[in-house]
């Protein structure tokens, strides 16, 4: 059985907060508490930092080290009881940069408080420690049975807004060792930002046209870890568009058309690909993608838009989407766009950039668009039926999404975000506009870094529950029918 990983996000504005208060300059250390909500992936477990609880006049000394006063705890606490499915967040400052361990002093603190957070929480105490050079690291302290709590260290801290910083312990995620075959990578963007590119997990939902190219992109740049999220299988129509399957291919699940050839092409010295063969919407889909720093936006469907729009602000997984939309004009081709953005806290989210529309993702719940009938009655031109693509448009798109990344992760130039950016084959130009907000009636801010205590949104995929009946269909034709049987009730009952 795999161990859980543990991690810890908060967004930039309650980072820039935190360290404006604990790192005062004037060579004291200072303390604090927060309230967190927990999102559960499949292999990691991370504290989403949410709400900073400023202490009062009294509630702490200053003499050097820090240490608080019982009442600043005790209304902690009561916050923390009035907020089912928050946990509390102790941190401090130390005197010295970089990632920090602990003191005697420190494991002390900590271990005097977790029993009671457990007890009122149930969850862990999560433990944070910042360096004067704005480094954070963290740990926790499950309880292990027996009036014993054990510390867990986190393997990395994220920072998410309108640039991603990730803290790495490097103890449990190593600096990756030079390699002559990234050198003209590194030479780029320097071998600092290549260390923390290249320790990203990188997930991947869809891998059709765009999505492979993207994962072969990013294989080649040296990362080294990627969960790819997909159930679809290789047909013939997407042979002239998915980069590394050939006509053996057909009926191979693109997640491991994918994993072979990144294999193939990765640079870095490790490489570690999970292949999902499920939708996001289903649950196994929905915690690998938790797993990541990460997500590229590969699809085309708006249900798989919407939940990932909901993990980029409520799980603070930055997510980077893009789509094309060619148009033709009396059955000639007339013209072609594609967009992409990134959206995080502090970017304006998919829904209010128009990327989906909440009724189409209604209309995907209820199966219709897997009802050939329904589909025939729209007209030719609908959104929902649009799906026309060639290889230069993939390519060009996820170049594209790839430099979001880049500047995401380094800013290099000055620059972390590109706003939203759209191309348009006529007149052949590229629209920049880092102007766009949400409306003031988006909801996505309220759910921001709330994780698993408002709601989750996997359930069942009709479309990815179809895939895998023909997929069993062709080894054994018996072993569909009671999905087939499910599926056409299913549909009936919605009419």
């Amino acid at each position: 059985m795999l161990s859980v990983e543990r991690s810890l996000a908060m967004t930039d504005s309650v980072n820039l907060a935190l360290r404006d208060h604990l790192l005062k300059g004037d060579g004291e250390e200072d303390l604090r508490f927060a309230l967190w909500s927990p999102s559960r992936g499949d292999l990691r477990f991370t504290s989403l930092i949410h709400t900073p609880i400023l202490p009062r006049l009294a509630d702490r000394q200053r003499h050097g080290n820090a240490s608080f006063n019982p009442q600043y705890f005790e209304r902690v606490c009561a916050l923390a009881a009035a907020q089912p499915g928050c946990g509390i967040a102790f941190m401090h400052s130390h005197l010295g940069p970089g990632w920090q361990g602990m003191s005697d002093d420190d494991v002390r603190a900590e271990l005097k408080i977790a029993g009671a957070v457990t007890g009122i929480t149930d969850l862990p105490l999560v433990g944070l420690t910042v360096g004067t050079d704005a480094t954070w690291s963290a740990r926790m302290w499950p309880y292990v049975g027996a009036k014993k709590y054990e510390r867990e260290w986190c393997a990395s801290v994220r920072s998410v807004g309108t640039h991603l910083r990730v803290d790495f312990m490097d103890a449990m995620l190593p600096r990756p060792a030079f390699r002559e075959l990234f050198r003209r990578t590194i030479t780029v963007w320097g071998e600092k930002h290549h260390a923390g590119l290249a320790r990203l997990r990188i997930g991947i939902v869809g891998l059709g046209s765009v999505g492979s190219l993207v994962a072969e992109t990013l294989a080649r740049m040296g990362l080294g870890s990627f969960v790819f999220i997909d159930f679809d299988e290789v047909q013939a129509h997407n042979l002239d568009r998915l980069l590394g399957a050939t006509e053996r291919d057909i009926g191979v699940l693109k997640v491991a058309v994918a994993e072979r050839q990144v294999r193939r092409s990765a640079t870095a010295a490790r490489v570690e690909v999970r292949a999902v063969p499920y939708s996001v919407a289903e649950e196994t889909g929905y915690r690998a993608a938790l797993d990541c720093d990460v997500l590229f936006s590969c699809v085309d469907r708006p249900r798989a838009r919407s939940i990932l729009n909901h993990l980029a602000y409520a799980h603070l997984i930055p997510v980077i989407d893009g789509g094309i939309d060619v148009r033709f004009k009396r059955g000639e081709f007339s013209g072609v766009d594609w967009q992409l953005q990134t959206v995080a806290p502090g970017r304006p989210c998919l829904e209010c950039l128009g990327v989906f529309f909440p009724a189409d993702v209604a209309t995907e719940v209820e199966g219709k668009l897997d009802d050939p009938s329904y589909l025939s009655g729209l007209p030719p031109d609908h959104r929902l039926k649009r799906n026309e693509n060639v290889f230069p448009f993939s390519a060009n798109l996820a170049s594209l999404e790839v430099l979001q990344l880049v500047a995401l992760v380094t800013g290099i130039g000055g620059m972390s975000d590109f706003g939203v950016q759209r191309y348009r084959y006529l007149p052949g130009t590229i629209e920049t506009d880092v102007e766009r907000t949400c409306r003031p009636s988006c909801g996505y801010a309220d759910l921001t870094a709330q994780g698993d205590s408002q709601f989750q949104l996997f359930g069942r995929d009709l479309s990815a529950e179809l895939a895998r009946e023909r997929q069993k269909d062709r080894t054994d034709p018996n072993s569909g029918r009671i999905v087939r049987w499910l599926s056409k009730l299913w549909f009936w009952k919605r009419r």
